[in-house]
């Protein structure tokens, strides 16, 4: 066994039994989710220098880890990953598995889904503490103010 995934809130453990697992809604995955918001072909998790790694695979309600939503990212013993809601702790041990080196890097794919489009855009101009719709200088044009009649008398 490579490892497990242990349901947050209980349920039963799920065996990492393979090196590369499929996760879905199929019967045919490796490892079968019977949840109506969980894909057919949700994520899959695949094993790489002693870490195990998880990618998306266009899901409809998505994959996050420790909340953050990914397009495909390592796992620390001990990360929760959500598969839609569903949430699994990750078991596992990094040198049983013959991990000799750090952690990897992080993906770039975490820090793209955890910025808005427009902070990747740069036109995002609030502040940290400002949470305010912002003015980023779009006019509509030609809109008169219609003139104001005076009384005389």
């Amino acid at each position: 066994m490579f490892g497990q995934l242990i349901p947050v809130g209980g349920g039963d453990v799920i065996p990492l039994l393979n090196n590369n697992l499929l996760v879905g809604r199929r019967e045919s995955c490796d490892i079968v989710l019977r949840f109506s918001n969980v894909s057919a072909h949700h994520c899959e998790l695949h094993l790489k220098d002693g870490y195990w790694f998880v990618k998306d695979l266009k899901s409809r309600n998505g994959t996050k880890v420790n909340g953050i939503r990914i397009i495909e990212r390592y796992l620390e013993p001990g990360d929760v990953l959500s598969v839609a809601k569903h949430k699994y702790e990750v078991h596992y041990s990094p040198t049983e598995l013959g991990a000799t080196d750090p952690p990897p890097i992080e993906s770039v794919g975490e820090e793209i889904l955890a910025k808005s489009l427009l902070e990747r855009a740069g036109l995002d101009r609030r502040s940290d503490d400002d949470e305010r719709p912002v003015d980023i200088g779009f006019r509509v044009k030609n809109v008169r103010k219609p003139p104001e009649t005076e009384s005389q008398g």
